[in-house]
């Protein structure tokens, strides 16, 4: 009777501890990306971009469907396309950044970026400002980025998309 007791009581521990074990390698999107390089453009007010490199470093493709920043008063994907005239439009993503599995995506300007619309204040070279990028699983990835002086792509709006406003990404 003593050895079917502690059989039982190895058994039921086992069952326990592969439990457990099975909740700490649950990975989600968030745990298979790698930020790098990442920085922000200098702005007093209004807008600016954030760039970066995204590695996916999983097997399956992440997708970001949102970010968010303390420095803005909301963050948006944005994402280059060829405007009615064949320039270069931004506009916001509508189905979120995916990263291949395996690769690296780049946020940078004249491409896709983060956007900060409406600064809560000045964003000023050598600061940082923090961000939290939200995948389709709900996983979160906060990263920051070094404030930078860039003076280069300034990119226009899709039409509609608040006119006349410095939009530069």
């Amino acid at each position: 009777m003593k050895i079917f007791r502690t059989s039982l009581l190895l058994t039921a521990a086992g069952v326990l501890v592969a439990g457990c074990g099975a909740d700490s390698n649950h990975t989600t999107a968030a745990d298979s990306l790698v930020v790098s390089s990442s920085w922000a453009k200098a702005a007093d007010s209004g807008m600016t971009a954030a760039f970066a490199e995204l590695e996916n470093t999983g097997d399956e493709d992440l997708t970001i469907v949102s970010a968010a920043s303390p420095g803005a008063g909301s963050t948006e994907l944005h994402e280059m396309v060829a405007g009615d005239g064949g320039a270069m439009v931004m506009r916001e993503s509508e189905s979120g950044f995916v990263v291949e599995a395996g690769s690296v995506h780049s946020l940078e300007p004249g491409g896709d970026h983060l956007m900060l619309m409406d600064l809560t204040g000045p964003i000023v070279p050598g600061a940082d400002v923090s961000f939290t990028l939200t995948f389709d699983d709900g996983s979160t990835k906060d990263f920051t980025a070094q404030v930078r002086d860039f003076a280069g792509a300034q990119e226009e709006y899709v039409p509609g998309h608040a006119e006349g406003a410095d939009h530069s990404g």
